[in-house]
């Protein structure tokens, strides 16, 4: 029986084929980004480089002798290649619970395609039972925190822990998310918010799930 890792890195493989030649790659963030670097690394000297979401993905990209660029410097990109925490048939996606979310959605935002790669215990028919992520600004977060209970959120500081851009996440417990377009636009909106994790106006156009019977491509 495959586990966990053996689906991640079969959907990182698969990812592969995606990757145009003499291109610069956007990677993502997290364990199945992880074993996509390590993948992306057996054809380093067919691509120009690649633009990174976090500092950890960066430090991998160039422990494996793969040039790591800006984003300013590298323009639009052709592709970007990412896990999720929860995703749904729409394409839409929960990400953020390795605290890159920012950087994912700008580096996501800046591609011509954007391809998920997860292994199917992330897929479900409804986002918010993974608690969603939102970055904030530290003075804000008292005031953000209570517009989120409105929301009918239960926020929790994630302690310990700041983003590559300084900031604190709250993880948002108790949502059913039933119109992801337009909660990620209403969360946005509050004060002190750099970015929420719904990833739905710039949802994933491939989807590379990772199952017992092989890798299954699903499009919006």
């Amino acid at each position: 029986m495959m586990s966990q890792d053996d689906l991640k890195r079969a959907v990182a493989k698969a990812a592969i084929a995606h990757i145009p030649v003499d291109c610069i790659v956007g990677v993502g963030t997290g364990s199945t980004a992880n074993y996509f670097i390590d993948e992306l690394a057996r054809i380093k000297h067919e691509i120009r480089g690649a633009v990174a979401s976090s500092e950890a993905s960066a430090t991998r990209l160039k422990e494996h002798g793969i040039d790591v660029l800006s984003l300013n410097e590298a323009g639009s990109l052709p592709v970007y290649v990412d896990g999720a925490d929860e995703i749904t048939r729409h394409m839409h996606m929960i990400k953020g619970g390795g605290g890159a979310l920012t950087r994912e959605k700008i580096v996501a935002a800046a591609s011509k395609k954007f391809i998920c790669v997860c292994d199917s215990t992330k897929l479900v028919d409804v986002l918010g039972k993974f608690p969603l992520p939102i970055e904030v600004i530290p003075m804000a977060r008292s005031f953000v925190a209570r517009q989120l209970v409105a929301l009918g959120g239960q926020p929790r500081l994630r302690e310990g822990f700041t983003t590559d851009n300084g900031n604190v996440i709250l993880d948002v417990l108790g949502l059913k998310i039933m119109n992801p377009v337009e909660l990620e636009s209403t969360l946005d909106h509050i004060a002190g918010v750099v970015t929420n994790g719904l990833f739905a106006r710039r949802a994933a156009d491939v989807l590379l799930l990772g199952t017992p019977e092989g890798v299954k491509t699903m499009t919006a």
